[in-house]
Protein backbone atom coordinates (compact mmCIF):
# COMPACT_ATOMS: atom_id res chain seq x y z
CA UNK A 1 0.00 0.00 0.00
CA UNK A 2 2.80 2.41 0.85
CA UNK A 3 4.46 1.72 -2.51
CA UNK A 4 1.18 2.45 -4.26
CA UNK A 5 0.86 5.78 -2.45
CA UNK A 6 4.39 6.72 -3.49
CA UNK A 7 3.57 5.95 -7.13
CA UNK A 8 0.45 8.11 -6.93
CA UNK A 9 2.39 10.96 -5.35
CA UNK A 10 5.10 10.68 -7.99
CA UNK A 11 2.48 10.82 -10.74
CA UNK A 12 0.90 13.92 -9.26
CA UNK A 13 4.22 15.73 -8.91
CA UNK A 14 5.10 14.83 -12.50
CA UNK A 15 1.80 16.35 -13.53
CA UNK A 16 2.28 19.47 -11.48
CA UNK A 17 6.03 20.11 -11.75
CA UNK A 18 5.99 22.52 -8.77
CA UNK A 19 2.42 23.34 -9.73
CA UNK A 20 3.44 24.01 -13.33
CA UNK A 21 1.80 21.67 -15.81
CA UNK A 22 4.50 20.02 -17.96
CA UNK A 23 3.06 16.55 -18.47
CA UNK A 24 2.52 14.69 -21.70
CA UNK A 25 -0.78 14.90 -23.54
CA UNK A 26 -3.27 12.12 -23.01
CA UNK A 27 -2.63 9.17 -25.31
CA UNK A 28 -4.78 6.43 -26.80
CA UNK A 29 -4.10 2.90 -28.01
CA UNK A 30 -6.80 2.78 -30.70
CA UNK A 31 -5.17 5.45 -32.83
CA UNK A 32 -7.35 5.23 -35.92
CA UNK A 33 -10.61 4.98 -33.98
CA UNK A 34 -9.75 8.49 -32.81
CA UNK A 35 -8.16 9.91 -35.99
CA UNK A 36 -8.80 13.62 -35.35
CA UNK A 37 -6.82 13.38 -32.10
CA UNK A 38 -3.91 11.71 -33.89
CA UNK A 39 -3.72 14.20 -36.75
CA UNK A 40 -6.18 16.98 -37.72
CA UNK A 41 -5.52 16.20 -41.39
CA UNK A 42 -7.77 13.13 -41.01
CA UNK A 43 -10.77 15.47 -40.88
CA UNK A 44 -13.01 14.51 -43.79
CA UNK A 45 -10.90 11.49 -44.75
CA UNK A 46 -13.96 9.23 -44.53
CA UNK A 47 -15.77 11.61 -46.94
CA UNK A 48 -19.22 10.85 -45.49
CA UNK A 49 -20.21 12.02 -41.98
CA UNK A 50 -18.39 10.25 -39.14
CA UNK A 51 -19.20 10.45 -35.43
CA UNK A 52 -16.85 8.82 -32.91
CA UNK A 53 -16.75 8.40 -29.13
CA UNK A 54 -13.82 7.14 -27.08
CA UNK A 55 -13.19 6.17 -23.45
CA UNK A 56 -9.90 5.23 -21.78
CA UNK A 57 -9.27 4.10 -18.18
CA UNK A 58 -5.53 4.04 -17.50
CA UNK A 59 -4.06 2.26 -14.46
CA UNK A 60 -7.44 1.41 -12.84
CA UNK A 61 -5.80 -0.47 -9.95
CA UNK A 62 -4.19 2.75 -8.70
CA UNK A 63 -6.17 5.24 -6.65
CA UNK A 64 -4.75 8.04 -8.82
CA UNK A 65 -5.79 6.67 -12.21
CA UNK A 66 -6.37 8.61 -15.44
CA UNK A 67 -9.76 8.80 -17.19
CA UNK A 68 -9.87 10.28 -20.70
CA UNK A 69 -12.76 10.52 -23.15
CA UNK A 70 -13.36 12.15 -26.52
CA UNK A 71 -16.22 12.78 -28.92
CA UNK A 72 -15.78 13.94 -32.51
CA UNK A 73 -17.53 14.67 -35.78
CA UNK A 74 -16.02 15.15 -39.25
CA UNK A 75 -17.11 15.24 -42.88
CA UNK A 76 -15.79 16.20 -46.31
CA UNK A 77 -17.47 19.07 -48.17
CA UNK A 78 -16.83 19.47 -51.89
CA UNK A 79 -17.76 23.18 -51.75
CA UNK A 80 -14.98 23.73 -49.21
CA UNK A 81 -12.50 21.50 -51.09
CA UNK A 82 -11.78 19.77 -47.80
CA UNK A 83 -13.02 18.42 -44.52
CA UNK A 84 -14.35 19.97 -41.31
CA UNK A 85 -13.88 18.36 -37.90
CA UNK A 86 -14.90 19.04 -34.30
CA UNK A 87 -13.25 17.27 -31.35
CA UNK A 88 -14.08 17.41 -27.64
CA UNK A 89 -11.72 15.96 -25.02
CA UNK A 90 -12.08 15.51 -21.28
CA UNK A 91 -9.26 14.26 -19.06
CA UNK A 92 -9.24 13.52 -15.33
CA UNK A 93 -5.75 12.94 -13.95
CA UNK A 94 -4.94 11.68 -10.47
CA UNK A 95 -8.61 10.86 -9.69
CA UNK A 96 -9.65 14.41 -10.45
CA UNK A 97 -6.60 16.25 -9.10
CA UNK A 98 -6.15 17.89 -12.50
CA UNK A 99 -9.10 18.16 -14.90
CA UNK A 100 -8.74 19.22 -18.51
CA UNK A 101 -11.45 20.03 -21.06
CA UNK A 102 -10.66 20.88 -24.66
CA UNK A 103 -12.76 21.77 -27.70
CA UNK A 104 -11.12 21.86 -31.15
CA UNK A 105 -12.26 22.78 -34.65
CA UNK A 106 -10.22 21.91 -37.71
CA UNK A 107 -10.18 22.22 -41.48
CA UNK A 108 -8.24 19.98 -43.87
CA UNK A 109 -7.69 21.00 -47.48
CA UNK A 110 -7.58 18.14 -49.99
CA UNK A 111 -4.98 18.34 -52.77
CA UNK A 112 -5.13 15.84 -55.65
CA UNK A 113 -1.46 15.50 -56.60
CA UNK A 114 -1.98 12.76 -59.19
CA UNK A 115 -4.53 10.16 -60.15
CA UNK A 116 -3.30 7.82 -57.43
CA UNK A 117 -1.80 10.16 -54.84
CA UNK A 118 -3.63 12.68 -52.64
CA UNK A 119 -2.71 14.91 -49.73
CA UNK A 120 -4.57 16.76 -46.98
CA UNK A 121 -3.24 19.81 -45.13
CA UNK A 122 -4.93 20.86 -41.90
CA UNK A 123 -5.07 23.61 -39.31
CA UNK A 124 -6.67 23.24 -35.89
CA UNK A 125 -7.73 25.81 -33.28
CA UNK A 126 -8.53 24.78 -29.71
CA UNK A 127 -9.68 26.22 -26.43
CA UNK A 128 -8.52 24.39 -23.31
CA UNK A 129 -9.68 24.78 -19.71
CA UNK A 130 -7.49 23.18 -17.03
CA UNK A 131 -8.33 23.18 -13.31
CA UNK A 132 -6.56 22.02 -10.16
CA UNK A 133 -8.36 20.50 -7.16
CA UNK A 134 -6.07 21.67 -4.36
CA UNK A 135 -7.86 19.61 -1.69
CA UNK A 136 -6.71 16.39 -3.37
CA UNK A 137 -3.00 17.24 -3.16
CA UNK A 138 -0.69 15.78 -0.49
CA UNK A 139 2.76 17.09 0.47
CA UNK A 140 5.76 15.79 2.41
CA UNK A 141 5.16 18.02 5.43
CA UNK A 142 1.76 16.38 5.96
CA UNK A 143 3.27 12.95 6.74
CA UNK A 144 3.85 11.60 10.22
CA UNK A 145 6.35 8.69 10.22
CA UNK A 146 3.97 6.60 12.33
CA UNK A 147 0.44 7.75 11.49
CA UNK A 148 0.79 8.84 7.88
CA UNK A 149 -0.99 11.91 6.48
CA UNK A 150 -2.18 13.73 9.60
CA UNK A 151 -0.77 17.29 9.40
CA UNK A 152 -1.81 20.43 7.56
CA UNK A 153 0.56 21.54 4.82
CA UNK A 154 2.46 24.84 4.81
CA UNK A 155 2.27 25.00 1.02
CA UNK A 156 0.34 28.03 -0.23
CA UNK A 157 -2.67 27.47 -2.46
CA UNK A 158 -2.36 29.41 -5.75
CA UNK A 159 -4.69 32.37 -6.22
CA UNK A 160 -6.13 30.78 -9.38
CA UNK A 161 -6.79 27.07 -9.70
CA UNK A 162 -8.28 27.25 -13.19
CA UNK A 163 -6.85 28.56 -16.44
CA UNK A 164 -8.00 28.72 -20.04
CA UNK A 165 -5.74 28.91 -23.09
CA UNK A 166 -6.07 29.10 -26.87
CA UNK A 167 -4.02 26.52 -28.72
CA UNK A 168 -3.20 25.59 -32.32
CA UNK A 169 -2.10 22.52 -34.27
CA UNK A 170 -1.28 21.64 -37.87
CA UNK A 171 -0.73 18.46 -39.85
CA UNK A 172 -0.73 16.76 -43.21
CA UNK A 173 -1.27 13.29 -44.63
CA UNK A 174 -0.33 11.78 -47.99
CA UNK A 175 -1.87 8.60 -49.32
CA UNK A 176 -2.51 6.19 -52.17
CA UNK A 177 -4.88 3.24 -52.10
CA UNK A 178 -2.13 1.13 -50.45
CA UNK A 179 0.03 3.35 -48.26
CA UNK A 180 -0.45 6.46 -46.12
CA UNK A 181 1.79 8.66 -44.04
CA UNK A 182 1.51 11.89 -42.10
CA UNK A 183 2.95 14.39 -39.67
CA UNK A 184 1.34 16.62 -37.04
CA UNK A 185 2.51 19.33 -34.65
CA UNK A 186 0.27 20.07 -31.66
CA UNK A 187 0.74 23.18 -29.46
CA UNK A 188 3.13 24.67 -32.05
CA UNK A 189 2.50 28.17 -30.64
CA UNK A 190 3.46 26.89 -27.16
CA UNK A 191 0.79 28.72 -25.12
CA UNK A 192 1.55 29.69 -21.53
CA UNK A 193 -0.04 27.70 -18.72
CA UNK A 194 0.59 27.03 -15.05
CA UNK A 195 -0.92 27.80 -11.67
CA UNK A 196 1.80 29.38 -9.51
CA UNK A 197 4.53 29.81 -12.11
CA UNK A 198 4.48 30.26 -15.85
CA UNK A 199 5.46 27.50 -18.23
CA UNK A 200 4.93 26.92 -21.92
CA UNK A 201 3.06 23.89 -23.19
CA UNK A 202 5.63 21.71 -25.03
CA UNK A 203 5.07 20.89 -28.69
CA UNK A 204 3.92 17.35 -29.43
CA UNK A 205 5.36 16.00 -32.69
CA UNK A 206 3.71 13.01 -34.34
CA UNK A 207 4.85 11.05 -37.37
CA UNK A 208 2.98 8.02 -38.69
CA UNK A 209 3.25 5.58 -41.57
CA UNK A 210 1.10 2.62 -42.55
CA UNK A 211 -0.15 0.39 -45.33
CA UNK A 212 -3.37 -1.44 -46.15
CA UNK A 213 -3.41 -4.64 -48.22
CA UNK A 214 -6.41 -6.67 -49.33
CA UNK A 215 -5.60 -10.39 -49.24
CA UNK A 216 -9.07 -11.52 -50.22
CA UNK A 217 -11.96 -9.34 -51.41
CA UNK A 218 -15.11 -10.35 -53.26
CA UNK A 219 -16.25 -6.89 -54.36
CA UNK A 220 -14.50 -3.55 -54.85
CA UNK A 221 -17.65 -1.57 -54.05
CA UNK A 222 -18.38 -2.91 -50.58
CA UNK A 223 -17.01 -5.21 -47.89
CA UNK A 224 -18.58 -8.62 -47.47
CA UNK A 225 -18.24 -11.47 -44.99
CA UNK A 226 -14.90 -13.26 -45.27
CA UNK A 227 -12.93 -10.41 -46.88
CA UNK A 228 -9.38 -10.42 -45.47
CA UNK A 229 -6.90 -7.56 -45.19
CA UNK A 230 -3.84 -6.64 -43.13
CA UNK A 231 -2.49 -3.26 -42.11
CA UNK A 232 0.99 -2.72 -40.56
CA UNK A 233 1.56 0.65 -38.88
CA UNK A 234 4.22 2.63 -37.05
CA UNK A 235 3.70 5.84 -35.04
CA UNK A 236 6.39 7.97 -33.41
CA UNK A 237 5.63 10.76 -30.94
CA UNK A 238 7.90 13.23 -29.15
CA UNK A 239 6.97 15.78 -26.50
CA UNK A 240 9.52 17.58 -24.36
CA UNK A 241 11.76 14.77 -23.02
CA UNK A 242 9.29 11.97 -23.78
CA UNK A 243 9.70 9.72 -26.82
CA UNK A 244 7.25 7.01 -27.76
CA UNK A 245 7.36 4.46 -30.58
CA UNK A 246 4.27 2.41 -31.44
CA UNK A 247 4.44 -0.55 -33.82
CA UNK A 248 1.33 -2.53 -34.68
CA UNK A 249 -0.55 -4.77 -37.07
CA UNK A 250 -4.27 -5.14 -37.80
CA UNK A 251 -5.84 -8.27 -39.25
CA UNK A 252 -9.30 -7.77 -40.71
CA UNK A 253 -11.54 -10.79 -41.32
CA UNK A 254 -14.71 -8.89 -42.12
CA UNK A 255 -16.68 -8.04 -40.02
CA UNK A 256 -14.09 -8.82 -37.30
CA UNK A 257 -10.81 -7.01 -36.63
CA UNK A 258 -7.97 -7.95 -34.29
CA UNK A 259 -4.94 -5.82 -33.62
CA UNK A 260 -1.66 -6.05 -31.73
CA UNK A 261 0.63 -3.15 -30.82
CA UNK A 262 3.90 -2.74 -28.97
CA UNK A 263 4.62 0.60 -27.29
CA UNK A 264 8.21 1.50 -26.44
CA UNK A 265 9.33 4.63 -24.58
CA UNK A 266 13.00 4.12 -25.57
CA UNK A 267 14.24 4.09 -21.98
CA UNK A 268 11.96 1.17 -21.11
CA UNK A 269 9.23 -0.99 -22.69
CA UNK A 270 5.81 0.43 -21.93
CA UNK A 271 2.98 -1.86 -23.02
CA UNK A 272 1.76 -4.65 -25.26
CA UNK A 273 -1.70 -3.86 -26.64
CA UNK A 274 -4.36 -6.30 -27.82
CA UNK A 275 -7.51 -5.13 -29.58
CA UNK A 276 -10.72 -6.71 -30.86
CA UNK A 277 -13.33 -4.93 -32.94
CA UNK A 278 -16.40 -5.56 -35.05
CA UNK A 279 -17.86 -3.50 -37.88
CA UNK A 280 -21.24 -3.84 -39.52
CA UNK A 281 -22.99 -1.42 -41.81
CA UNK A 282 -22.54 2.02 -40.20
CA UNK A 283 -21.42 0.89 -36.71
CA UNK A 284 -17.90 0.07 -35.53
CA UNK A 285 -17.06 -0.84 -31.93
CA UNK A 286 -13.80 -2.04 -30.39
CA UNK A 287 -12.17 -2.86 -27.08
CA UNK A 288 -8.44 -2.84 -26.33
CA UNK A 289 -6.33 -3.65 -23.28
CA UNK A 290 -2.82 -2.40 -22.54
CA UNK A 291 -0.68 -5.02 -20.82
CA UNK A 292 1.85 -2.99 -18.83
CA UNK A 293 5.46 -4.13 -19.35
CA UNK A 294 7.23 -1.60 -17.13
CA UNK A 295 7.86 -1.88 -13.39
CA UNK A 296 4.27 -0.80 -12.78
CA UNK A 297 2.97 -4.06 -14.26
CA UNK A 298 2.04 -5.61 -10.91
CA UNK A 299 0.30 -2.46 -9.64
CA UNK A 300 -1.28 -0.55 -12.51
CA UNK A 301 -3.99 -2.94 -13.72
CA UNK A 302 -3.14 -2.06 -17.32
CA UNK A 303 -5.45 0.18 -19.34
CA UNK A 304 -8.90 -0.33 -20.83
CA UNK A 305 -10.12 1.44 -23.92
CA UNK A 306 -13.47 1.36 -25.75
CA UNK A 307 -14.36 3.08 -29.01
CA UNK A 308 -17.63 3.54 -30.88
CA UNK A 309 -18.01 4.96 -34.38
CA UNK A 310 -20.95 5.75 -36.63
CA UNK A 311 -20.11 6.09 -40.32
CA UNK A 312 -23.20 7.59 -41.89
CA UNK A 313 -24.04 7.52 -45.57
CA UNK A 314 -23.58 10.57 -47.74
CA UNK A 315 -26.59 12.41 -49.19
CA UNK A 316 -28.08 10.48 -52.10
CA UNK A 317 -27.07 12.97 -54.81
CA UNK A 318 -23.45 13.18 -53.66
CA UNK A 319 -20.97 11.11 -55.64
CA UNK A 320 -19.12 9.10 -53.01
CA UNK A 321 -15.44 8.31 -53.58
CA UNK A 322 -13.57 6.51 -50.84
CA UNK A 323 -10.83 8.93 -49.93
CA UNK A 324 -8.44 7.04 -47.66
CA UNK A 325 -7.92 3.33 -47.08
CA UNK A 326 -6.70 2.96 -43.48
CA UNK A 327 -7.59 0.99 -40.32
CA UNK A 328 -10.77 1.72 -38.40
CA UNK A 329 -9.25 1.18 -34.96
Amino acid sequence: MQKRKLIILASIFLLLGNLTVVAQDAHFSQFFANPLYLNPAFAGSNVCPRVAAHFRDQWPSLAGNYITYTASYDQHFDKLAGGIGVLFLGDRAGSGTINTYNISVMYSYKLKVSRKFNMRFALQASYQQKSLNWSKLTFGDMIDPKYGFVYETNEQQPSKTSKGIVDFAAGFIGYTDKIYFGFAAHHFTRPYEGFTSISRLPVKWTGHFGAYFDLKRKSRKERSFGDISISPNIIYQHQMKFDQLNMGLYLNFYPFVVGIWYRECFKNPDAFIVMFGIQHDIIRVAYSYDITLSRLSNLSGGSHEVSLQFLFRCPEKVRVIKDLNCPSF
